[in-house]
């Protein structure tokens, strides 16, 4: 052990003893070597967005995000991330964690608030004990809070292909507390499964009494399979199909769409690369099955959902990539009201009634989005969003009343990865 010659003077001074120096330079290089494989990384996730016409159109599930308050016709802060991780490494018996902590307004509204219910633009979206057991080709498992193991889109918005979420991305479970498995069977075939408190995001809630009415040893199950095309199936390499299911017992509404009750999320989806160098296609599909609850029937024909999304993304050079989306979804009737206007022959004077509509909503929607990363570690990119109703008017003004069937938005990203 090598110490510097101001410490020895102090000793030699009765200062401070060789053996507590020794004591404490152990203790040192114990943490050093704890956090040597220790990364620091996140994310600064700002936007500027402008909803066309009066008021600020926003529906229900605000344009396929569940994150956040109104943005509309301004700038916004969307959310800071800070990742802390040990990445699992190769050794038969790894062991590694992660943290993932948002900052800022979206962190109010992702749900993953402890039982105590307290906000205050903090979240933990992440927190989790990685461990590696040596069954056949490792067996790896998380137990804490993790991302939920369905979807075509992330809970993290720079690893999407669009700035706005989709509606099957709002209909979708986000995080559970509890214990996932995963298992790679070949580079082509790999799986997960397991075993969650609950189905709603709530740190440490329970199914039962008093966060619900389930027995104690109610808890929520998950499964998916992931196949992945080898290099031997050509351009076709890298193509990807995969399938979820995820169900149990959800606190509190998923969306906003169910009440208190047990619930069935099922998912698939693609991801397929073409001969054209640089151009994928991906869909994906998502079903939610409301199986009982408060909520359930309680309006025209009950609350199952379901979304189904065509994506194309196309990387034209190293720095510029388009993207593009449309999507169709079933959806719970809401807020939503037909308008009838009515002209008195007599008089000409107008009447307007607004009916309420019971029956489920079906919305369309197509997202065009160019992204150009002219910065480092920046994301840069334009987007514009149509929204469409069937029948009815489902979109709001910034006053609250439902008074739009289309709605349109245009938007600037910039997230800055560190």
């Amino acid at each position: 052990m090598k110490i510097n010659q101001w410490t020895l003077g102090l000793a030699a001074l009765g200062v401070v003893s060789l053996a507590s120096v020794a004591q404490a330079e152990e203790q040192m290089s114990a943490v050093q070597t704890a956090l040597s494989s220790t990364t620091i990384s996140g994310y600064v996730d700002t936007s500027a967005q402008w909803n066309v016409g009066t008021g600020d159109g926003q529906s229900y599930y605000k344009f396929g995000s569940k994150y956040g308050t109104p943005k509309a016709d301004g700038f916004n802060l969307n959310v800071v991330q800070l990742t802390i991780a040990k990445p699992l490494d190769e050794a038969e018996w790894a062991a590694g964690y992660r943290a993932d902590l948002w900052f800022g307004p979206d962190a109010n509204t992702l749900g993953t608030q402890s039982v105590s219910g307290t906000t205050g633009d903090l979240a933990i979206r992440q927190a989790y004990v990685a461990l590696r057991m040596p069954v056949g080709n490792g067996l790896d498992w998380k137990m804490g809070v993790f991302d939920s193991i369905v979807g075509y889109e992330s809970v993290e918005a720079g690893n999407n292909p669009n700035f706005t979420r989709s509606y099957g991305h709002t209909i979708e479970p986000q995080t559970h507390t509890g214990l996932l498995g995963t298992y790679r069977f070949s580079d082509a075939i790999s799986t997960s499964f397991g075993i969650a408190n609950t189905v709603g995001p709530t740190i440490n809630g329970r199914a039962n009494a008093p966060y619900g009415p389930m027995a104690e040893s109610y808890k929520s199950y998950m499964g998916s399979i992931a196949l992945t095309a080898p290099d031997s199936m050509g351009f076709l390499k890298g193509s990807s199909l995969y399938f979820g299911i995820v169900g149990g017992f959800g606190q509190s509404s998923l969306g906003g769409i169910n009440g208190q009750g047990t619930q069935v999320s099922w998912y698939a989806g693609t991801t397929v690369a073409t001969p054209v160098e640089g151009l994928k296609f991906g869909f994906a599909y998502d079903y939610l099955d409301s199986r009982s609850g408060s909520a359930h029937n309680a309006v025209g024909n009950g609350q199952d959902a379901w979304a189904a999304s065509v994506y194309a993304s196309y990387q034209a050079t190293e720095k510029l990539s388009l993207h593009l989306r449309g999507e169709v979804g079933t959806l719970p009737g809401l807020s939503r009201y037909s308008i009838t206007t009515i002209t008195n022959p007599d008089t000409e004077a107008t009447i307007t009634t607004r009916s309420p509509l019971t029956d489920n909503t079906q919305i369309w929607a197509l997202t065009g989005t160019v992204q150009y990363d002219l910065w480092k570690n920046v994301i840069s990119r334009l987007e514009v969003r149509w929204d469409a109703s069937d029948e009815g008017q489902y979109f709001s003004g910034s006053d609250g009343p439902v008074t739009q069937k289309n709605s349109v938005l245009i938007a600037a990203n910039l997230i800055y990865k560190f």
